[in-house]
Formats: structure tokens, sequence, C-alpha cells
């Protein structure tokens, strides 16, 4: 039986952005995961116009080819993983745009974080967790957060060392986050097949 498959959607899309080294490093900590099989997806690959269809998937569908693109692409998976960037105390527009570009494909199932920034994204993540909930999927309580000088330690506007320099830091929530992701993962997708 197919493991269930979780998108890692890389949420910033500026050309100096972190979003590539913590995605990398969760990439490879979950190659070989016994639960889940991984993807990692890139809102630069799907050019996302700014929403402005008449209204939500969930009502009529979509005329826009790369919307329907994105849509696609988001029905493959059980669950998400955001790498999630913080952008004056919220999510990056890019991520916002593609919230909205889909809703039945985000339903009822979960979603998890590695959020960054000067406190950890964690002002961003709360914000995302909040639109999850209105898109029905079910954010999970744990998350990986680099912050502060682990931040800085790794970022090119600090010292610019390898994530693994932090990973020590990172390990017991990275662990927990993935077994939330397995359990809702799980729970998710048998309630969706019953």
């Amino acid at each position: 039986m197919a493991k269930p498959k979780i998108a890692v959607i890389i949420s910033s899309t500026r050309a100096t952005r972190f979003a590539d080294k913590p995605a990398q490093w969760f990439m490879s900590k979950v190659k070989d995961n016994a639960d889940l099989d991984f993807d990692l997806v890139d809102l630069r690959d799907f050019n996302l116009p700014f929403f402005d269809e008449p209204a939500s998937n969930l009502w009529m569908p979509s005329a826009n080819p790369q919307a329907v693109a994105w849509q696609n692409k988001l029905a493959e998976y059980d669950g998400y993983v955001f790498i999630v960037a913080e952008y004056n105390r919220s999510i990056t527009g890019a991520l916002k745009n593609a919230l909205d570009q889909a809703y039945k494909e985000w339903n009822h199932k979960p979603m998890a974080a590695v959020a960054y920034g000067a406190m950890g994204g964690a002002r961003a993540l709360e914000q995302l967790r909040l639109m999850a909930v209105e898109l029905q999927m079910v954010p999970v309580r744990s998350a990986v957060h680099i912050a502060g000088g682990d931040f800085f330690a790794t970022s090119p506007l600090g010292a610019n060392q390898p994530i693994e320099s932090i990973e020590d830091h990172l390990q017991g929530s990275l662990d927990a986050t993935l077994a939330d992701l397995v359990w809702w993962t799980n729970a998710t997708v048998a309630a969706r097949k019953a």
C-alpha cells in the first residue's frame, strides 16, 4: 500500500529567499521516512496570478489555467508542510495568494510548518494556522522554528552557516512535528475514505 503523500511548500518566491536552506534540510531529514512520502513544491514553479476568479473553486471551477494547475497539484497530496517566512508579522503575499487560489484541495488534510525569522516565524505561522482552519485543514500543534541567533547564524544576513550547524536545536521540534503529522495524516486519510 502506498504511503500518504505530503507536499513541502516553499512559500517565498524572492530571488534572495532563505527558504531553500530549511527546505533542503527538511527534505534530507524526511527522505527515508517510514510513514509518509514527501515532495518539494515550489511556488516559483506555478506563476500564479493574483486571485481574480468570480468565486472560490468551492463554488465554481476556476477559469485561470495556472490556478487549475495549482489545484491539480495540491489534489495529489494528503497533507502539507509549509516552509514559512515571516514578512512584517505575517506570511508572504505569494503564500496568501496560493492559499486563496484553491479551496477544496486543502480540505480535511493536516498542515505543519518549518518557520523562520527573527522570532522564528511564530507570528506568521499563527496567522497561517488561522487561515488553514478556514480552509478546513488541520494545523498540527508542533512546528520547527528557526529563530534569533539560530536564524542569523544560518541566514545570508548573518554568518550563513549550514542548517546542520544548528540541527541539535531543531531535532526535538522536528521529531514532534513529524509525529503529529503522521498521526493526523493517518486520521484524515481514514476519515476521507470513510
